[in-house]
């Protein structure tokens, strides 16, 4: 594979982790709560794409939320996937997916919530857009495999909601059937090692927070971005 695709792909990461802080900020408040309209100093923010910064002079909030590391980082995945995927149509999908993927493990980290607004589009998208990869001769994966995939990872989700719901969220039921139609695009092991790398993840996190002196087996742990790791692992890996 030629470089410029990998540099490409890595230059959308970092520009999408450049527009990606404000939308996170303003997504980022309890369920049944207004979008954030403000800084935490209380001055207006508008837009959603941008740095999460106050624009008002001397404000003391000044930057207050994703800094240049998720730019690099988001920037570094998108790289990898190019490295790993290759020139196929699909990468086009799994490089929107990233910055999505990207606000939504910054809102759960900050008040446990996948909020409707971006994972229910992520999946209808990714359903479409994979839909269209499908049909051109390049691609390297399977459409109905991966809507059979969805749906069983989303079942799984769904079965453990109900059996325990305290300890997963209905937001984790609505972002697995996106994660099983990523990893179910390229196989049904691809999907066992996504999936299961997730739970592994949030697992082997909450022992070292436990060991740690940080949590107790009642803390509760926000479970999206171990999902969103382990999707990102099966498919790299």
């Amino acid at each position: 594979m030629h470089v410029y695709p990998i540099v490409l792909a890595a230059v959308w990461g970092i520009a999408g982790g450049l527009l990606a802080p404000r939308a996170a900020y303003r997504l980022a408040v309890p369920a049944d709560t207004p979008w954030a309209a403000a800084c935490p100093s209380g001055h207006p923010v508008r837009g959603w794409l941008g740095p999460a910064r106050c624009r008002t002079p001397h404000c003391p909030s000044g930057s207050y939320g994703l800094g240049y590391g998720a730019a690099i980082g988001c920037g570094a995945v998108c790289g990898w996937l190019a490295l790993a995927t290759g020139a196929h149509p699909e990468l086009v999908v799994w490089l929107l997916l990233v910055p999505v993927g990207l606000v939504l493990a910054r809102v759960d980290l900050m008040v446990f919530r996948l909020p409707d607004v971006l994972t229910l589009p992520a999946l209808g998208g990714a359903v479409a857009l994979l839909g269209v990869a499908s049909l051109l001769p390049s691609h390297q994966g399977s459409w109905l495999r991966a809507l059979c995939a969805a749906a069983a990872v989303g079942a799984v989700y769904l079965v453990l909601f109900f059996v325990n719901p305290a300890g997963m969220g209905f937001g984790d039921v609505k972002l697995a059937p996106t994660l099983g139609l990523v990893l179910g695009w390229y196989g049904w092991p691809t999907v066992f090692t996504g999936t299961f790398a997730g739970f592994a993840l949030g697992a082997l996190t909450g022992l070292v927070l436990i060991a740690l002196r940080r949590a107790n087996r009642k803390t509760p742990i926000p479970f999206g971005p171990f999902m969103l790791l382990g999707a990102l692992a099966g498919v790299l890996f």
